[in-house]
C-alpha cells in the first residue's frame, strides 16, 4: 500500500506540474513592481476531465493515507520503535545514495 500511495503522489505532481496554473479560467497578469517581479499567462483553466481526474487521485491518496495509518500492525509498536518502522516503510523503495551503503 505504501508503493501504491508513492505512486498516486507521484501521478498526482505530475498531473498538477502539468495542468495549467489557474483552476479557472484567468486573463494572467504581469508585477514588475513587486519584490521579486512574477507573471502568468493567460489560461483557460481545468477542463472537467482534469478536476475529474484530481478528485480522483486526491480520494484514492486519501484511502490509501487511512489504510496504511490505521493498519493493525502499528499497535504492535510504541515510542521510537513506531517512529523508526514508519520512517522506514516510507523509505523502502527509495533508491540508494553513494554513501548509503546497500542491504
Amino acid at each position: 500500500m505504501q508503493e501504491a500511495l508513492h505512486q498516486v503522489a507521484h501521478t498526482l505532481r505530475a498531473l498538477y506540474d502539468r495542468l495549467p496554473w489557474s483552476v479557472e479560467p484567468h486573463p494572467g497578469f504581469s508585477d514588475p513592481e513587486y519584490w521579486r517581479p512574477r507573471q502568468r499567462p493567460a489560461t483557460d483553466g481545468w477542463t472537467e476531465d482534469d478536476h475529474a481526474e484530481v478528485q480522483r487521485l486526491r480520494v484514492r491518496q486519501m484511502e490509501l493515507t487511512i489504510t496504511i495509518a490505521t493498519h493493525p500492525f502499528w499497535k504492535a509498536l510504541e515510542g521510537p520503535d513506531l517512529v523508526t518502522a514508519r520512517t522506514m516503510l516510507k523509505h523502502a523503495h527509495d533508491t540508494p545514495t553513494a554513501d548509503t551503503p546497500a542491504a
